[in-house]
């Protein structure tokens, strides 16, 4: 007989809650209409009378009409309209016994109206006794839920997957082949679990998704679900954890509880760095809770029980920092690392994105892929949903080439502000500034290709220069690294030939920054100095007590040499990109000149302008 899995049901509760503040509300509205009506259908503030007066006045012609309902009276005077005085009698007798001449007055009987005031004031009492028993009613129930809530507090909030109509399967993920081929190992031993115990192979406890944001790891998890057809509990690592002490070990008990009972099946921890970081950093000291939260994990994975067909897949972004006993085989098992897509995977995903969207046939997606290296999955993803808004603002049926070049342009240098008006003196200072980048650029020859050129402020930027590379690159060598920083400091030292060095602007301030974040980036982690070659003075993200007391691993005396290889890094950086320019000042006005006409030019013009541009040897590297 087959095992129906467990399906929990999140919203039920809520939904319950929501009904009975519902009724609450309507009760009490009805409540308050009631009172209203009790107070509208009083009878209206006549004078009282006594019923001997009644019968005086009523036989001496006083009175035009006298309305009886069982013992009350109400009376119309002569010279009225309606009634204006009351009074009551005995209703066991009738009023012609009780004294009062029908020659002298009209007397109406309401007959009908006894037993309607009987009930309508039986109802005006009852009504609102049975309404606030309601109140109550609704009032303790929802303080029941909240005890019950209370006792829940401890409870998993993992949510189940893999029952969906719309599946994400392996086939819907393009590129990550390697990822795929160990995911697709640990779907089929949960399908075919005695293919692989006949060779005496055991399912692994764990496997640890690992990749820069964006790369597809919760996609790849998602597909997962879909393929194996198991349930599949999904939560993020910030979930277990609570201000209160002991609730984020309790949700990972409850958790493991429910996937056990529904075993085989996969439990993902999204961003399980937000509780799996290496113990004992000094924070929170040993009875803190997401470390009580990361041993319950740890017991869970790999404790004294076994044989659980249980498999914990997570994701994260920042391996480097979490415990070691969370790595070590026994607990996540395996490994798979998602890194960017090189160029036949990126083409791979923009026709997966693209595919249901109307394409026109002079779109050239392989193009896109060449030109958009260093993106991920996700940036992909946005280009393409991009392209489609871009389209759609424009009124076209299909997506052409200039709404995806455009949409391209947008994600990676952000979206152009032609509002922004600019002077022409600041005109003429982008452009020879961009120029600068331009021409240093072009003419080293370690440096990317020139791939457009705008004095349009885009993103955050007065402008641009674009330099992109002919091909994926893992690996990056010093002369690379120099020319890269001698491109930096080209619009800066641009502006320095031409208006002179106290004339320099702001308008540097990203370039600087990036030239230095580069440049130490290249002493302290690439061991690319001239006196520290070779030497690493890494100190690990993660230890967040050593970058509060400013701990280092190296002496002052380092930390100077260190200071002065990074200025000598920018400094020959700038005297390059100085002797560069200067040698093209003609390639300069020109550049200049263009960018002024056009505001933006393209990479075959920026070659045709700077063709058999000078490459001084004072500027080469030996």
């Amino acid at each position: 007989m087959e095992k129906k899995p467990f399906r929990p049901n999140p919203n039920g509760a809520k939904n319950s809650r929501r009904n009975f503040k519902n009724a609450g509300f309507i009760a009490l509205l009805i409540l308050i209409g009631a009172v209203i009506f009790s107070a509208t259908n009083q009878p209206s503030q006549l004078r009282k009378i006594d019923f001997s007066e009644v019968v005086t006045q009523a036989n001496a012609g006083n009175y035009k009409k006298i309305s009886v309902s069982g013992g009350d009276l109400e009376i119309t005077e002569k010279d009225k309209d309606t009634a204006t005085l009351r009074s009551q009698k005995d209703p066991n007798s009738s009023i012609t016994e009780d004294g009062v001449d029908l020659s002298k007055v009209a007397v109406e009987y309401d007959t009908s109206a006894e037993g309607g005031n009987v009930w309508a004031q039986l109802g005006i009492a009852i009504l609102p006794v049975l309404l606030i028993s309601v109140v109550l009613f609704i009032m303790l129930r929802s303080a029941q839920g909240q005890g019950n809530q209370a006792m829940s507090f401890g409870k998993s909030k993992a949510r189940l997957y893999g029952n969906e109509k719309d599946k994400v399967t392996f086939k819907d993920i393009a590129g990550s082949d390697e990822a795929k081929q160990d995911l697709e190992e640990v779907v089929e031993f949960l399908k075919f679990p005695k293919k692989f115990e006949s060779v005496g192979a055991r399912i692994p406890k764990g496997v640890l998704l690992i990749g820069p944001p964006g790369t597809g790891k919760t996609m790849l998890a998602r597909a997962v679900a879909g393929e194996a057809n198991t349930p599949f509990f999904s939560i993020s690592g910030s979930e277990f954890v609570e201000m209160f002490v002991g609730v984020g070990a309790s949700r990972v008990r409850d958790l493991f509880a429910k996937a056990k009972k529904n075993a085989p099946c996969i439990i993902f921890v999204d961003e399980i760095d937000a509780v799996g970081r290496r113990r004992g950093s000094g924070m929170g000291g040993g009875h803190d809770e997401r470390e009580q939260t990361l041993n319950q994990i740890l017991v869970e994975m790999d404790g004294f029980e076994q044989g659980a067909n249980v498999i914990v897949l997570a994701a994260t972004n920042r391996a480097d920092v979490l415990d070691p006993a969370l790595l070590r085989p026994g607990r996540f098992d395996r490994r798979v690392n998602i890194g960017l897509p090189d160029r036949k995977d990126r083409e791979a995903i923009l026709k997966i994105h693209f595919a249901k969207k109307p394409l026109a046939k002079n779109v050239d997606l392989d193009a896109l892929a060449a030109k958009s290296a260093g993106s991920s999955g996700a940036d992909l993803s946005n280009i393409a949903n991009e392209a489609a808004i871009i389209a759609a603002r424009a009124n076209r049926n299909e997506i052409t080439q200039i709404d995806v070049t455009s949409a391209f342009e947008k994600v990676a240098i952000g979206p152009e502000r032609k509002s922004k008006i600019m002077s022409d003196k600041e005109k003429e200072l982008t452009a020879y500034h961009e120029a600068g980048h331009a021409i240093v650029g072009h003419v080293l020859p370690d440096s990317d290709m020139v791939h457009k050129v705008t004095i349009i402020p885009r993103g955050g930027t007065g402008g641009v220069t674009w330099f992109i590379p002919p091909e994926d690159k893992s690996y990056h060598s010093i002369i690379e690294y120099k020319d890269v920083l001698a491109r930096m400091l080209g619009g800066r030292i641009a502006e320095e030939i031409k208006y002179g060095i106290d004339r320099v602007t702001t308008g540097a301030g990203s370039d600087l920054q990036k030239a230095a974040e580069l440049a130490r980036e290249m002493v302290i982690n690439q061991g690319m100095g001239e006196k520290l070659r070779n030497q690493v003075f890494h100190v690990e993200e993660g230890m967040m007590i050593e970058r509060m007391v400013h701990e280092r691993q190296y002496s002052d005396e380092t930390a100077k040499v260190i200071d002065d290889e990074v200025e000598s890094l920018v400094t020959e950086a700038a005297r390059r990109a100085r002797i560069v320019i200067k040698s093209n000042l003609e390639k300069l006005e020109k550049l200049k000149e263009k960018l002024l006409e056009k505001e933006t030019v393209e990479a075959e013009e920026v070659l045709e302008i700077l063709k058999n541009a000078k490459m001084p040897k004072e500027a080469a590297l030996y």
